[in-house]
C-alpha cells in the first residue's frame, strides 16, 4: 500500500465568531480577514511540513487546487509542487491537481505538469480534477452546465500534446489552436500516471475505468461515511469487467497520532473542530449551481461532498455543529496511540479495498509543531505496520517510474 501526506493548506487565522459573523468560508470571504504576513508564515511552515514528510518516507506528497476560500491557500498547485520537486528525492509529487476546465488554453497544463516531472526527475503524479462548483462556476465564473464538456476536451487535448510526435492542429468545441507542440515534454513515457478526485458521480467512476485511471475519493467525512461510496465504485468495476486491484482506488483519511488514545484526543480536539466547524463552513448558494451535477448522479441521489458541507454548514445553532467526540465516533478522523491507528487504517484500507491511500496529518490551526509530530510518529511507529499490504497479490500500474537515481540530478544544499 502506498501512503502520501497531503496538505490543504488550510488558512489557520480565521477568528472564533467566523460561523457567527460570516456566511461562508469560500467565493465571498471577507478579504479583510487575510492577512498576508501571517500568510509568508503559514506558506513557509506548509513546505516544510511537506519537506519533512517526504523525508521520513512517506511514498507521496499532495498539493491541490482552490480559489477564494480560507479552507486551502492553494490557488496554484503547481507553484508549491514545483519547490517540492526540486526540494525532496524520493516522494511522489502528486498534484491533485489542476482543475483543467480552468485552464486558457489547457496546453498550460501539459507544459507545467511537464515541466514538474522534469524536475522531479519522473515523480510526478498528475490529478484532474473536475473542481468544486465554488472554484469553478463562482470563483471563475463556469458556466456550469458546460463545466464537464469544458473538461473532457481539455483532458483529451493535454494527452495528444503529451503523446503526440509532431505539431498537430486542435479543432475543439472549446479551444482552437492552429499549433500544439508543447516544450517539455515529461520524463514519464506515454505520460505521467492520472488520478482522479471524485465525489460520487457514476460517470466519474466509469470515465476512470475507461481510461484506466486511478479513483480517488477525497473524503471530508472519513472511512464509515466513505463506505458507501466506495463500495459504489467497486460495483461498478465489477459490472465493467474490470478486476478489483486495490491500487485503482485512493482514499483520504484525517489521522492523529499519541502516545495515548487520551493525548491524541487533548491534542487533536481543537484542529479538528476548527476545520469541520471554520474551513467547512460553506454558503449553500454555492454548492450545487443547476448543472453542475449529472443526470445520472442525481437519479443515484449521490450526495458530494460540498453539498454534505453546506447541509451542515447550515445548522441554525452552535448546538447542531459537531464535537470532536462526534467526529471521532463518525470516523471523520481517525485517532489513538499508533498501534490503534495502524489498526484501523489497515482495516480501512482492507474494507474500502484502497492501496492508495492519502493521510491529512494537518488540518485545520493545527500548529508546525503538531504536525511535525503527528507526520513522525506517523512515519516511524504506524507506517511500518501497514507495509506491504496488498503488494504480494496486486501489481501497482498507477505509480510514478523516475528516473534511476544515479541519473538523477542532486540540488544544492538540499538539507540546508
Amino acid at each position: 500500500m502506498k501512503l502520501l501526506w497531503f496538505h490543504l493548506m488550510p488558512y489557520t487565522d480565521l477568528p472564533s465568531d467566523f460561523v457567527e459573523r460570516h456566511p461562508s468560508v469560500w467565493v465571498d470571504i471577507d478579504p479583510a480577514l487575510f492577512d498576508a504576513t501571517k500568510a509568508h508564515a503559514m506558506y513557509n511552515d506548509f513546505m516544510d511540513e511537506l519537506e519533512a514528510a517526504a523525508e521520513l518516507g512517506f511514498d507521496g506528497i499532495c498539493v491541490n487546487e482552490h480559489h477564494q476560500n480560507g479552507y486551502g491557500l492553494m490557488p496554484s498547485p503547481n507553484l508549491i509542487a514545483s519547490s517540492l520537486a526540486r526540494r525532496t528525492r524520493d516522494a511522489a509529487i502528486c498534484v491533485m491537481g489542476n482543475s483543467l476546465a480552468l485552464y486558457n488554453p489547457p496546453t498550460r497544463v501539459a507544459e507545467e505538469f511537464a515541466m514538474l516531472d522534469c524536475i522531479s526527475g519522473g515523480r510526478l503524479i498528475a490529478g484532474f480534477p473536475v473542481g468544486t462548483p465554488m472554484d469553478t462556476c463562482y470563483a471563475y465564473g463556469m458556466n456550469p452546465s458546460q463545466l464537464r464538456d469544458r473538461y473532457y476536451e481539455a483532458h483529451d487535448l493535454i494527452l495528444r500534446a503529451w503523446t503526440a510526435d509532431e505539431p498537430f492542429p486542435w479543432n475543439g468545441r472549446y479551444q482552437k489552436l492552429r499549433y500544439v507542440n508543447p516544450w517539455p515534454r515529461p520524463v514519464q513515457q506515454p505520460h505521467p500516471p492520472v488520478w482522479i478526485p471524485g465525489g460520487g458521480s457514476v460517470e466519474t467512476w466509469q470515465w476512470c475505468a475507461e481510461r484506466d485511471y486511478v479513483y480517488t475519493y477525497l473524503s471530508y467525512f472519513g472511512y464509515k461515511a466513505g463506505q458507501a461510496t466506495m463500495s459504489g465504485f467497486w460495483n461498478e468495476m465489477d459490472r465493467l469487467g474490470k478486476d478489483r486491484n486495490p491500487f485503482r482506488a485512493g482514499f483520504l483519511q484525517f489521522v492523529g497520532v499519541a502516545e495515548s488514545r487520551q493525548e491524541a484526543m487533548d491534542l487533536y480536539r481543537e484542529p479538528a473542530e476548527y476545520f469541520y466547524n471554520r474551513c467547512l463552513h460553506v454558503d449553500a448558494r454555492y454548492a450545487q449551481p443547476p448543472g453542475y451535477a449529472s443526470e445520472k448522479t442525481i437519479r443515484a441521489r449521490v450526495e458530494s461532498q460540498v453539498a454534505r458541507a453546506a447541509r451542515e454548514a447550515s445548522a441554525p445553532s452552535s448546538a447542531s455543529r459537531p464535537s470532536f467526540e462526534d467526529i471521532v465516533e463518525q470516523g471523520y478522523v481517525v485517532v489513538g496511540s499508533p498501534d490503534e491507528v495502524a489498526e484501523r487504517l489497515r482495516e480501512v484500507a482492507v474494507d474500502l479495498n484502497v492501496g492508495q491511500l492519502m493521510l491529512l496529518l494537518q488540518y485545520g490551526n493545527m500548529s508546525k509543531d503538531l504536525t511535525l509530530y503527528n507526520t513522525e510518529l506517523f512515519a516511524k511507529r504506524v507506517k511500518p505496520q501497514l507495509a506491504g499490504l496488498f503488494e504480494d497479490e496486486w501489481e501497482n500500474q498507477w505509480w510514478p517510474t523516475p528516473i534511476a537515481g544515479d541519473a538523477r540530478a542532486q540540488p544544492r544544499a538540499l538539507s540546508s
